[in-house]
């Protein structure tokens, strides 16, 4: 199929997207550079700007070539719900009753495990939340668990390797730890009911070798750090009263009634709405809601989907070419420059396929939705959330890259050998 001028601008665009993506410390170093435009390089070296600036490009050729309707047309076919979904999660997910009650779970946790404190904090931080996420959505999960290292054991100064290995580690296992359920995982859900998947399918085909991935990588890296880490067993001071816990599982039923309507914008988000208007009503038991991040996520989510419309005469007939195990480290290596949702949904439109092939791709979706920042639909809430601890305010791309390739390798072992 010979590719539109569109199509080829949407390509070309999203190649660049990618770079721009791994030069964000360039445009950082031109606003120290040039102050007088600081303000616009700034706005360039933020990870989570980048997708929606190159969609915007995109869309400006689309309404100067094809012309206001087909442009608009366009826009009206995308599908935002993601976005969406991932903005309301994370502020909700993220207030001070919901924190509050997951690190008071993680300490009693941590408790009974035959471990220092410090290091069964940190495996299950790395190890317990992410597979949570099956349960409240990886969204979710990704913006507990980043918090809390944010709170805990990125409180103290800590070497760069281990910041490093901790984010690679917590962005793979995220992304495979939330295949125990079909709604919890992106690349999951844009296949799971057209293809007839239910919980006990994912557990048998992803659920237990998932879990054992990230045990592995989890107790992995709390061994490689033990002599760094004792601090997150110190219970932190506490900056305000404990909240009551009838505002605790207020809290709980938004969460939850907003991960049931995941698919319903027009249901969560109204919800949303009520929820911000309970957090205003008691505000003595909150935190600053994290508003400014939750808006940077699902504005680079919202850039994908307008940039990702417009890959498909590409990407499909590469993965379409492949044979269920190419098809699997296809998917892995796709998804480093692609978000791994994308690439499901994209398989989802083939009739025909074997079940072997539909979860291989799947498998090779999760599997590399850790290499990077656009892997997987919850990466860029994690960075947003922890890039303050990083030198330069930044996570280096490259970095992230090296540390998140041993426990991908780890996950490549379990789908494919158990």
């Amino acid at each position: 199929m010979t590719p539109t001028l569109i199509q080829i601008i949407g390509a070309s665009l999203f190649g660049l997207a990618v770079l721009h993506t791994f030069s964000t410390k360039f445009f950082e170093n031109l606003a120290h550079r040039q102050p007088r435009h600081a303000g616009i390089w700034h706005l360039l070296g933020e990870v989570e700007v980048v997708f929606g600036f190159w969609a915007m490009v995109l869309m400006l050729f689309m309404f100067s070539i094809s012309g206001k309707q087909d442009a608009t047309a366009y826009l009206d076919s995308r599908n935002f719900t993601e976005p969406m979904f991932v903005f309301a999660i994370m502020v909700i997910a993220g207030t001070r009753p919901i924190l509050q009650l997951a690190g008071a779970s993680v300490r009693f946790i941590a408790r009974f495990m035959p471990l220092p404190k410090g290091m069964a904090m940190y495996f299950l931080v790395l190890g317990f939340v992410p597979m949570l996420g099956s349960f409240i959505t990886e969204p979710a999960a990704m913006t507990l668990a980043a918090l809390m290292l944010r709170d805990t054991l990125f409180s103290q100064q800590v070497s760069s390797r281990l910041k490093y290995v901790t984010i690679g580690v917590l962005f793979v296992n995220i992304s495979i730890g939330g295949t125990l359920t079909p709604f919890a995982a992106p690349p999951v859900l844009m296949v799971a009911a057209k293809w007839n998947w239910d919980i006990w399918f994912m557990i048998a085909n992803f659920g237990w070798k998932a879990a054992i991935a990230v045990v592995f990588n989890a107790g992995s890296a709390m061994l490689l750090f033990r002599n760094q880490i004792g601090h997150m067993g110190k219970t932190p001071p506490a900056e305000h009263d404990a909240v009551p816990l009838s505002v605790v599982l207020v809290h709980l039923a938004f969460l939850a009634i907003v991960v049931v309507f995941a698919h319903h914008p027009a249901v969560f988000m109204g919800v949303f709405l009520f929820f911000m208007g309970f957090t205003t009503a008691y505000q003595r038991h909150q935190n600053p809601l994290i508003l400014r991040e939750a808006l940077l996520v699902a504005f680079f989510l919202a850039g994908l989907v307008v940039l990702g419309g417009v890959q498909q005469w590409w990407l499909q007939p590469v993965l379409m070419s492949m044979d269920a195990n190419a098809v699997f480290f296809g998917a892995t290596a796709l998804t480093a420059i692609t978000d791994n949702a994308a690439l499901t949904y994209l398989g989802s439109l083939v009739e025909g396929l074997s079940e072997e092939f539909k979860v291989a791709l799947v498998a090779g979706a999760v599997t590399g939705g850790g290499l990077t920042v656009i892997a997987n639909a919850p990466n860029p809430a994690g960075a947003t959330i922890l890039k303050e601890k990083f030198p330069g305010n930044a996570i280096h791309p490259l970095g992230l890259l090296i540390a998140a390739l041993p426990p991908t390798l780890v996950a490549v072992m379990a789908f494919r050998i158990l």
